[in-house]
């Protein structure tokens, strides 16, 4: 018994000194400087689908962010900045 306390301790341990770093990996990808870079270039696409479809990724992105989800926040970047083709 107090060995798998041990182990669940030692195991929490490092998953917490981990997600630190993780996390800073992650929020990285979704700033205000790469928000508003990406809108730029949206802003710049020819009216189409694509365009269409790169505003509602930036608007997720803008929603995730404000609820400080930024692994979701980076993840629309992504993919608002894949439909402008700045890959």
């Amino acid at each position: 018994m107090l060995n798998k306390l041990l182990v669940a301790a030692a195991v929490a341990a490092i998953a917490y000194a981990a997600s630190p770093a993780d996390a800073a990996k992650v929020s990285a990808g979704c700033s205000g400087g790469n928000l508003g870079k990406t809108e730029s270039m949206v802003e710049a696409m020819a009216d189409g689908d694509a365009k269409i479809t790169a505003q509602k990724e930036i608007s997720a992105a803008q929603e995730a962010m404000l609820a400080g989800k930024m692994g979701v926040c980076a993840a629309h970047l992504s993919k608002a900045s894949h439909v402008g083709g700045a890959k």
